[in-house]
């Protein structure tokens, strides 16, 4: 797990026993994938021979590096990747796109953009498939109108169908492009594809079924995991720290409990907080069994993710679950916004379909090893 000390640090604690006080293991991580901003445009309505829908993505990180790439969603389920040579994507990342990934190709994608500004969204790319096809994709939105853009938690991760993490994709200043006062164009190999369109009006305006974000947050929660898990240290307040994610801690009966995990990236924060706190796994006492709730919170807007856990210990082996039972919960007062997200069951419905489970056992020195995994009903 990459919140986890570093190797030095791994050695250095992997003689630590479970009877040693001041220090707690923890099974749960968050992980950031950086992204600047983000567009998707469908054609699943007048689809091509290979693909349904686009999607740039913009990157300036240390960890991707700088430039644009293209998810190209196909019909098959899967993702096809075409990324400028200066980006490093992971390709594990896109095992929870769909069905997972197909292709990973690196091409100049020379002129592409994304953009975002009051006028709305404007995007141009082109390049050649894999099928030696060109494509070329224009978004000019230019409405006078002033957009009234809202948070949300996109169901990607509906689609995946054996994802090793629960994507948790965060929208922020997110909204749908206009269809009056925009150019809109998809061309596949010489044949113009009609873009998808949403099917109600949203703030008394018609709009196309290609949304962005200016402003996303990207996390993946719990990535499946076969390995050690070392302690941390307990600080004098409350808290215990590892790189750039806080676990504040409670103390109850004499043991300690972990109250919420929290991670910032920029100017957000998500956190994940158990009701009531998740204990210890390195205090866990035999034959005993416990449960409760948990949420993910993001910034209000974007609304929660809520569920339950269990954890119990039998024989020296420990057992936790998580589902979120009660799906996505979201924040909204516009009450097109709220037809639209009862009317499109998937959009709160999708997390219930997930369940992560671990299995935690420990040597002879009690140095804790965790495999874990996510399935899908």
């Amino acid at each position: 797990m990459s919140t986890y000390p570093s190797s030095q640090e791994r050695q250095s604690d992997a003689a630590l026993s479970v009877a040693d006080a001041g220090f707690i293991c923890t099974p749960f991580e968050l992980v950031i994938n950086p992204m600047e901003r983000l567009l998707l445009i469908n054609i699943e309505n007048d689809p091509d021979s290979l693909y349904i829908g686009f999607e740039p993505q913009v990157f300036d990180d240390e960890i991707n590096g700088s430039g644009i790439l293209v998810i190209a969603w196909r019909t098959d389920g899967r993702v096809d990747v075409y990324h400028q040579p200066q980006l490093q994507p992971d390709p594990a990342r896109y095992d929870i796109a769909g069905k997972g990934l197909a292709h990973m190709i690196e091409h100049p994608l020379e002129g592409a953009y994304l953009e975002v500004d009051d006028r709305g969204a404007q995007t141009w790319f082109a390049f050649e498939d894999i099928d030696g096809r060109p494509v070329e994709v224009t978004v000019s939105e230019a409405h006078p109108a002033r957009r009234k853009p809202f948070g949300l938690l996109a169901p990607m991760g509906d689609a995946a169908e054996s994802p090793s993490a629960m994507p948790l994709v965060l929208l922020h200043d997110f909204y749908f492009v206009r269809r009056s006062h925009t150019r809109i164009s998809v061309r596949i190999g010489g044949r113009h594809h009609r873009p998808d369109t949403l099917p109600m009006p949203l703030d008394f305006r018609r709009m196309y079924f290609a949304r962005y974000s200016a402003d996303p947050l990207i996390v993946t929660m719990n990535p499946a995991f076969n390995g050690k898990l070392n302690p941390l240290k307990v600080s004098d307040n409350g808290y215990a720290n590892t790189g750039d994610t806080r676990y504040e801690l409670i103390q109850a009966g004499g043991k300690t409990g972990i109250k919420s995990i929290s991670r910032c990236h920029k100017h957000h924060k998500v956190s994940l907080n158990f009701t009531p706190a998740f204990p210890d796994v390195l205090s866990l006492a035999d034959s005993t069994e416990s449960g409760g709730d948990f949420e993910i919170h993001g910034h209000p807007s974007t609304g929660k993710v809520g569920g339950v856990y269990t954890v119990g210990k039998r024989d020296g082996v420990t057992r936790i679950s998580m589902t979120p039972s009660r799906g996505w919960i979201p924040n909204e007062s516009k009450w097109s916004l709220r037809f639209l997200y009862t009317v499109g069951k998937v959009f709160k419905s999708w997390p219930k379909t997930y369940t992560w489970t671990a299995t935690l056992t420990s040597d002879k020195s009690g140095q804790l090893q965790m495999v874990s995994a996510w399935q899908r009903k």
